[in-house]
């Protein structure tokens, strides 16, 4: 019993432990061969994936999506589902030893029946139902239900058990978190992969419609001439049940098909609901009296035959890993390139709503600037008006100012010339008063220095003398200044 988480790969050469024998299968960059383990002789299908070196280079496949694959294997046990037993690494490969599938695939099983009643059909219907439900139980989907990776454990007995291999593209769904991608093999992808839409489990179910449709009538229900054709009717919905394919065919199958190949995810069965379909469950629609006692038809498998030569004819070597990563890098990058366009188109708008905003203010700003102008050209037309008028005055006020100086130096001199005048008189006054003092002090000795006559006689000689120095002093200076304040009127 393998571990059902195992951590890392082993490190230890793959034919040290296991006879490695005849090749089974090849992919673009897989090989399965057969092999048995030495210490138990049990035999296994050992899968040499080949390891791609770098990240520059688009030979082989990347670790990461290795390590994906193995990490869903570990987590499955269940009859319908194939089984990992032990892992091996070395420097160019990881081997996956699985579970040996020998009994063939479904369809070219039943492509060797003469006929198919429907009993049969939903029996193995049935199991790949009960398969896909117990991987949607753990939330993993598949993404590459087709009858190529529908396998059965061993075919000579009445019934084959069924196997679902090729966990490639299986992923993972997370509540809440939004996954996206374009793979798968386009004659069985549904709508929402195609249309690079959020996806879930209910892609796999429309693989089973489309499945359940080719089993029952060899013809494919959506498969046009190219891949754009028969993507477009797979976007379209755009498929029928032709008489010619399907008259042998209950209208409980025809149900179980039509409610499986819905566009709308949430309408598409469940797969719980599909595995309550009447038609899975069996309980067949009532039938006329007549059809009692009679068996149901059988299917006839010429269709599904030559269905299954044209396929094995014209399918490609398994590319799962190079589509898975080709498809995804291109969606990537349109995904990229619709949101860089998608912000540029925001970014155009906004930008768009900017520049006419800036237009609008550059306008309103230039007629401001415009009325500013012209009242700061009339504002400094006035300030030299003014600026001149200034000028002038100072001119004028400077003249005035030299008229003004040369005139109080003219009356500076004359004032000097008046001070002398003045001085020279105040000494001629000075010596003429002390002549007359001599005098009189010498005519009051010669008369007895006294009695009345004396200062009647001295009274007399004052007043005579301030009459003669008012006559002749200061008749001689009120007329300078006079003189003086003529001149400066003038």
């Amino acid at each position: 019993m393998r571990s059902p988480n195992m951590a890392t790969f082993k490190q230890q050469k793959v034919e040290d432990v296991y006879e490695i024998g005849e090749e089974l299968g090849s992919g673009q960059f897989a090989i399965v061969k057969k092999c048995r383990e030495k210490s138990t002789g049990a035999e296994y299908a050992a899968k040499f994936i080949k390891k791609r070196q770098s990240r520059a280079s688009r030979r082989g496949v990347q670790r990461e999506e290795i390590e994906r694959e193995v990490h869903i294997l570990q987590q499955i046990l269940h009859p319908n589902v194939i089984k990992l037993h032990d892992v091996y690494e070395n420097r160019t490969d990881v081997v996956l030893i699985l579970e040996l599938v020998s009994g063939g695939e479904l369809f070219d099983f039943l492509a060797q029946k003469e006929s198919l009643s429907e009993e049969e059909a939903t029996s193995f219907i049935k199991q790949i139902l009960e398969g896909v439900n117990y991987l949607h139980a753990k939330k993993i989907a598949h993404f590459d239900l087709k009858p190529e990776n529908i396998m059965l454990l061993d075919k000579n007995i009445p019934i084959p058990h069924i196997k679902l291999i090729d966990f490639g593209l299986a992923h993972e769904i997370e509540d809440g978190v939004e996954f996206k991608n374009i793979f798968g093999t386009p004659e069985f992808v549904a709508p929402e992969i195609v249309n690079y839409e959020p996806l879930g489990l209910e892609a796999d179910m429309w693989s089973i419609g489309v499945i359940t449709y080719i089993l029952l009538s060899g013809a494919s229900p959506f498969l046009g001439d190219t891949k754009q054709e028969t993507l477009a009717n797979i976007t379209a919905v755009s498929y029928d049940f032709d008489e010619e394919f399907f008259s042998q065919t209950s209208e409980l199958a025809k149900d179980f098909i039509r409610k499986l190949l819905v566009k709308e995810t949430r309408k598409r069965l469940t797969i719980q609901e599909a595995l309550t379909h009447p038609w899975i469950t069996m309980k067949a629609e009532p039938r006329a009296p007549e059809h009692r006692k009679t068996e149901l038809p059988q299917v006839k498998t010429k269709r599904l035959r030559e269905y299954t030569i044209k396929c094995h004819s014209s399918m490609p070597r398994n590319n799962t890993y190079v589509n898975f990563e080709r498809f995804s890098r291109v969606m990537e990058d349109v995904a990229e390139a619709e949101r860089s366009c998608s912000h540029l188109a925001a970014t155009h708008d906004s930008l768009q709503d900017d520049v006419e905003a800036l237009v609008s203010i550059c306008n309103e700003k230039g007629a401001w600037y415009r009325e500013e102008s012209e009242r700061t050209r009339y504002s400094l037309s006035q300030l030299k008006y003014e600026y001149r008028k200034v000028e002038a005055m100072k001119k004028a006020l400077r003249e005035d100012v030299q008229t003004v100086g040369s005139e109080l130096g003219g009356v500076a001199g004359k004032y000097a010339q008046l001070r002398t005048q003045y001085d020279s008189l105040r000494k001629e006054l000075s010596e003429d008063l002390r002549w007359i003092q001599d005098l009189t002090n010498e005519f009051q000795r010669e008369h007895g220095g006294g009695g009345r006559f004396g200062p009647i006689f001295s009274r007399d000689v004052n007043e005579s003398l301030m009459e003669l120095i008012n006559r002749s002093c200061s008749e001689d200076f009120l007329a300078g200044l006079k003189l003086r304040v003529t001149e400066s009127s003038q």
